[in-house]
């Protein structure tokens, strides 16, 4: 009976390794597959990265951390993490619980988190605090960003000094020449009105805007900032680094960008499919966080 049972375990295993499932693939610009091995060897070099995220992808959110170890390991501790899921108001707190004067439950009740923040990114600041990395609080404050998309840009000119600390400096730039932003002004539909859709435009622009101010003043020469964010924060090239790309052309800045697909052997998809340094191809069934 025992040989029995391991024959059909056997056979399973088999059929499984038949179908050639996998979990994901990372590819390079030109379409070459990487290793992780390699992948963190070249992530090595740079000064930025950006990881792009689908936000409710458990894989996706799974190699942040393992890629973030093993960058860890390669680069002998020289790391700064940072993310768009906290924001700058909340550094603070953040900064408490890393140094453990905050436990989880104070810094649960002290800080805006996302509702997947145990799942998800909890992993990823706990490593910072084990390994006593810094972990930066990037992106602006939400209400801002939901003002500006009802009030336009100009509105943040009202807010107090203090109030102007967690948003990038003003005047911030707006511009369809960043890459993701026509795109946008498409989502929104021919038939929406011209200020919405500038002010819809100018609320993403002010994140991109803060959070790339943000790793910019916190970089340090000869560490890696590691800089998890949603995927169009990042795609093509646009958002947080072209951002970055306005006020230091110098720093070397690597982007992974995430795609889904429903091919088992994980290709490069054949459409809608516009490359960065590095790109992360998941099964589009994948285990979704919620």
């Amino acid at each position: 009976m025992k040989n029995i049972f391991i024959a059909i375990l056997f056979a399973g295993f088999c059929s499984l390794k038949a179908q050639g499932l996998k979990a994901y693939q990372f590819y390079d610009k030109k379409g070459k597959e990487v290793n992780t091995e390699k992948l963190v060897k070249e992530l090595a070099d740079y000064d930025v990265v950006f990881f792009g995220e689908n936000h409710n992808s458990s894989i996706n959110h799974w190699l942040q951390l393992k890629i973030t170890e093993a960058l860890f390991a390669k680069k002998n501790g020289q790391l700064i993490l940072g993310a768009e899921m906290f924001e700058r108001d909340n550094q603070a707190q953040l900064d408490q619980y890393l140094n453990g004067k905050f436990d989880a439950k104070t810094f649960k009740d002290s800080a805006r988190l996302w509702n997947n923040y145990a799942t998800d990114y909890k992993p990823l600041v706990d490593f910072a605090k084990d390994k006593k990395l810094n972990f930066i609080a990037t992106n602006i404050p939400r209400r801002y960003a939901s003002q500006t998309a009802k009030e336009g840009l100009e509105s943040l000119n009202k807010l107090s000094e203090k109030e102007k600390t967690y948003i990038a400096q003003l005047p911030i730039k707006v511009t369809l020449d960043t890459p993701g932003y026509p795109e946008m002004k498409k989502m929104m539909g021919d038939h929406a009105e011209g200020t919405k859709v500038m002010n819809f435009i100018s609320a993403q622009a002010t994140k991109d805007a803060t959070m790339a101010e943000s790793i910019l003043k916190n970089f340090q020469a000869g560490k890696t900032f590691i800089h998890y964010n949603g995927n169009y924060h990042s795609k093509e090239f646009g958002g947080i680094y072209w951002y970055i790309k306005q006020k230091n052309p110098n720093l070397k800045m690597a982007v992974i960008s995430v795609f889904e697909s429903d091919d088992p052997e994980l290709k490069v998809p054949a459409k809608d499919y516009i490359p960065t340094d590095f790109n992360l191809i998941i099964p589009g069934d994948m285990t979704k966080t919620f």
